[in-house]
């Protein structure tokens, strides 16, 4: 099965966006896992303390990206865009918080690719000089979307051991037009691959094909190969979808190497039980606003790629039996 190279899917930066600052939030589960220390915060429950896990999903979103404001010491009014999305129905926990926030705002929905495209767009506002400063947020929460996708974790139902385990976190980074920090030096908007995945408990199997589409895409634009970078990391396609698409970009001609690896499986260890590993909104957004970014602060990292991966189905398409659409967009930040 192979993937077409359809070219001109890449936007480079002439005047490549700077992330100013970056702020994690998890819940507890997240907190245990091997990056428990690269988190900015770490709640003690699912609920902090709010009426309900809706309720505290939105605050989530609102601690992450007051978070990233504190951290670049930047007065709240010169932001001039918010871009923030999330996994529930009207994006409610983003709305929310934009109620909350009162900054102008742009709702997005990519599903589990929310973080890469809201880099993405708030990236060609900045570069399209539309924008000084963009700030993005991105939240996902286990109990609200178990309630929501498929069954109440009151239940106790059993999971398919291709399941994945949506991460309880928020992530936000602060992009601004100067300054210093990682830039955002390209980014890859990708196509919408239907391969005709229908079981809702292998979301990995549904996404692979556009994150691997997306990767094959963008190093046919940009004329590049997977050893230019120092890590590409799909963002959530857990153990499943990553050795998925690691076999499909094979079958293109594309030898991945060392250097890839997954958000999802990044984020849990085997002992955390999650099975494939992790999805959500919050998975991609965690770890790059939390160890990624702190490891091309640090220097170890030089050139990375996030290739943010959704799976575009809702509880309703998917009783209709539909099968699953997948999206996959993709930026570059380098040190």
């Amino acid at each position: 099965m192979n993937l077409k190279r359809v070219g001109n899917q890449t936007v480079v930066f002439a005047k490549p966006p700077v992330i100013l600052s970056s702020y994690s939030v998890v819940g507890p589960k997240e907190g245990q896992g091997p990056l428990g220390k690269t988190f900015d915060k770490v709640w003690k429950d699912d609920l902090n303390g709010e009426k309900s896990w809706e309720v505290a999903e939105s605050k989530m979103l609102q601690e992450a990206m007051n978070g990233a404001i504190n951290q670049a010491s930047v007065p709240k009014e010169q932001i001039d865009f918010m871009l923030a999305g999330d996994l529930l129905n009207q994006i409610i926990s983003s709305n929310f918080a934009a109620r909350q926030m009162a900054l102008p705002f742009i709702g997005l929905y990519g599903a589990c690719s929310t973080m890469a495209l809201g880099i993405a767009v708030g990236s060609m506002l900045i570069d399209g000089g539309f924008a000084q400063k963009v700030l993005v947020g991105v939240s996902s929460h286990h109990d609200t979307a178990e309630r929501q996708y498929r069954l109440p974790t009151e239940q106790g139902a059993q999971r398919a051991m291709s399941a994945q385990w949506t991460v309880t976190g928020a992530g936000s980074v602060l992009l601004g037009s100067d300054g210093a920090g990682p830039r955002v030096t390209s980014a890859t908007i990708g196509r919408v691959i239907d391969f005709a995945v229908k079981d809702v408990n292998n979301m990995g199997a549904a996404m692979a094909p556009a994150v691997a589409d997306t990767i094959l895409n963008h190093f046919h634009d940009r004329q590049l190969r997977p050893v230019d970078y120092n890590l590409i990391a799909s963002g959530d396609l857990g153990a499943v979808g990553l050795a998925l698409a690691c076999e499909l970009l094979k079958q293109s001609g594309m030898d991945m190497g060392t250097n890839f690896t997954d958000c999802g499986v990044m984020i849990y260890d085997e002992s955390q039980d999650t099975h494939s590993g992790a999805s959500g909104c919050g998975c991609s957004s965690v770890v790059l606003a939390g160890d990624i970014l702190q490891r091309i602060k640090a220097g170890e990292l030089k050139r990375v790629m996030l290739v943010g991966s959704g799976a575009l189905h809702s509880p309703t398409s998917a009783l209709q039996g539909e099968s699953i659409p997948g999206i996959g967009h993709a930026v570059v930040i380098e040190g």
